[in-house]
């Protein structure tokens, strides 16, 4: 099944991100509403904490002991009350509190396959709103350019989920040489201290990884997920003679001739960079979902929440 083009005469697959941009905005944005909805319907069916299934941390009835269950949930006043040990049970907190913080700076202005990486940003949240809506849960988010910063409240409803999308996708482009900073974006969410939640960070990871250190912090209280969104150059150069390489948040330019040397170097390198960002995330508790402009992105959702279900009911991820 094929929808559009891609401009240079090829079909352009139905699960190619829409455009997000100048007089494609409205339609663009209806178009991710309804195939995330499409796609991602009934994907959470059942008793679940957001995106991490699993019994919740509120305080629920005590009952007997039974072999197997957890000793760490022994409700010892109860046991010394009735002589019989019992445990507490707990129930999951459906009134669940997502804080999105998407990364809209110069780096993410930047796509060689089907879309920009910033109208990937724009579909990865979508896609947690669709996730975590309904039932009282509330949705709010912190997103930059480098150098805007906007915050939109924590707030429940379908209207409220198509406002704040709108707001990322309409957040204007930093001018070049602007320099993000993810980690003091990151920091924001901290303060002040937020209902125990889920805290999800949308972007490229490109440049150090300062931001390990708040998102660690933020492990404390809250169930993290870290979406990094990728672009096929960043990982691999084309194989195409002599090319110019550009670094957008500073404005620095160098021509290279994108020999087999240079393009298996570029390479290991990125590849280095992924696997640290991928331990970075794991060390600071966070589940990591990988998008990129080239694949389908819903499927790669489908993908992590079903292995993150199977694992916390037990199964083979």
């Amino acid at each position: 099944m094929a929808r559009g083009n891609t401009g240079d005469g090829s079909a352009r697959p139905a699960w190619a991100p829409p455009v997000l941009r100048g007089e494609r905005l409205d339609a663009g944005l209806r178009m991710l509403e309804l195939e995330v909805r499409r796609r991602l319907d009934g994907l959470l069916q059942g008793n679940h904490l957001g995106l991490v299934p699993g019994p919740g941390s509120e305080p629920g009835e005590a009952r007997p002991y039974q072999p197997g269950d957890d000793v760490r949930r022994m409700d010892w006043a109860v046991t010394a009350r009735t002589t019989e040990p019992h445990i507490r049970e707990t129930v999951a907190d459906r009134e669940l509190e997502t804080w999105v913080a998407a990364d809209l700076s110069a780096s993410l202005d930047f796509g060689t396959a089907l879309s920009e990486k910033r109208d990937l940003v724009v579909c990865a949240v979508a896609a947690i709103a669709h996730l975590t809506g309904g039932g009282g849960n509330r949705l709010g988010a912190v997103f930059s350019n480098g150098d805007q910063t906007e915050r939109v409240p924590a707030r429940g409803g379908r209207a409220h989920a198509r406002n704040l999308l709108r707001k990322i996708a309409e957040m204007p482009r930093a001018a070049e040489g602007t320099r993000g900073d993810l980690a003091a974006m990151v920091e924001q969410l901290r303060r002040p201290p937020r209902r125990r939640g889920l805290v999800v960070v949308v972007s490229d990871f490109l440049g150090g990884t300062g931001w390990q250190r708040p998102l660690r912090a933020l492990s404390a209280r809250h169930d993290l997920i870290g979406i990094e969104v990728i672009d096929p150059r960043d990982v691999d150069l084309p194989e195409v003679g002599t090319i110019v390489l550009a670094d957008p948040e500073t404005g620095k330019q160098r021509e290279v001739r994108a020999s087999a040397l240079l393009r298996r170097e570029f390479a290991a390198a990125a590849q280095a960079h992924r696997d640290q960002v991928a331990r970075a995330l794991r060390q600071a508790g966070a589940a990591h979902l990988v998008l990129r402009t080239d694949s389908d992105w819903i499927a790669d959702t489908v993908r992590f929440v079903v292995a993150r279900k199977r694992r916390w009911s037990g199964g083979v991820a």
